[in-house]
């Protein structure tokens, strides 16, 4: 990550700095494929995720006064933002460690943003995702990017989803930091590049019917790992999510085979047992690319440098 200058530390706030000094207590490692599902009950999420070593989060905001977006069940309530609660800490944990979250990372935190409300007016979630936007600009440092179709990976990667023609406003950026969420019909796209939409993410019962408590059939097996290696193939990372809600011997089942299958990312609201389970069964999936220690911008090229290979990095 660049060298963040002093100006952008008061971007953290107290609150940031705060969080800090309690993430820094955790020394759990990182767990890449752990994704939390979190509820409307959980005002402040972020922190167990850390804590748990989770890999990211899908969290649900609401656009409210002065150009914020909100946290939590009700009305707004003061400082239950994405800003002072998500971005923020997540912003001063990594200029505090050199550009990552923990000191293992080799890719981005993935945290989704979900867009909610009563109001489904197109309008009106346009004007949310523009909110997001400018809030994501002020921690560009922090964030994967892409610039001019070039895929540039940062300590976060942030997916938009729940936002009406999101993808249209999206596509007309040339350099953005959020991404639009996918589904498996978007592989092969030209619609839907990699460089827009990068993870493909579905609820695991739109495709499957089982639910861990019996063996799964050859039929679904070879279907998951089908959609999994076509996702891989076209340039993407997987997510699932809306999983079985079983006994936790069955939802393990269910956490196992999409290991096996190497899912990149498995959702679940059950944060400590999913945790719990990744640390024993690690997912075996392909290689990643690793973070930048820090990223030196040059103005001028250097003497004799070597020309520069243009590729994307999964984000």
């Amino acid at each position: 990550m660049a060298t963040l200058a002093g100006g952008l530390a008061g971007l953290a706030g107290a609150g940031g700095a705060v969080s800090v000094a309690v993430f820094r207590r955790s020394r759990r490692s990182w767990l890449i494929s752990g994704h939390a599902l979190t509820g409307p009950a959980l005002a402040d999420p972020l922190p167990g995720v850390l804590k748990l070593g989770l890999g990211g989060m899908t969290v649900r905001v609401y656009p409210g006064p002065r150009g914020e977006l909100f946290l939590g069940p009700g009305a707004p309530q003061p400082g239950r933002t994405l800003r002072r609660l998500v971005l923020a800490p997540l912003f001063a944990r990594a200029m505090a460690a050199d550009g990552r979250l923990w000191p293992n990372q080799q890719a981005p935190f993935r945290l989704v943003v979900e867009f909610g409300g009563p109001s489904r007016d197109p309008q009106a979630l346009l004007r949310a995702y523009r909110m997001l936007d400018r809030q994501l600009r002020d921690h560009a440092d922090l964030l994967s990017r892409s610039r001019d179709g070039v895929l540039t990976a940062g300590a976060v990667t942030v997916t938009v989803t729940g936002a009406v023609d999101v993808r249209e406003l999206l596509a007309a950026q040339s350099e953005r930091y959020a991404f639009a969420d996918g589904t498996f019909d978007d592989l092969g796209s030209r619609a839907a590049p990699p460089d827009l939409v990068p993870m493909v993410s579905e609820w695991w019962t739109r495709r499957f019917g089982w639910d861990g408590r019996d063996p799964i059939t050859a039929e679904e097996r070879h279907q998951l790992h089908a959609l999994v290696r076509a996702a891989h193939d076209d340039g993407r990372t997987v997510r699932f999510s809306g999983l079985p809600e079983g006994s936790r011997k069955a939802r393990a089942a269910v956490w196992s085979e999409l290991g096996a299958a190497g899912v990149d990312v498995i959702a679940d609201a059950d944060l400590t047992g999913l945790a719990r389970h990744l640390r024993r069964h690690p997912v075996s999936g392909t290689p990643r690319p690793h973070l930048p220690t820090r990223a030196v911008r040059r103005s001028v090229p250097r003497p004799n440098a070597p020309r520069t290979v243009v590729h994307h990095e999964q984000v």
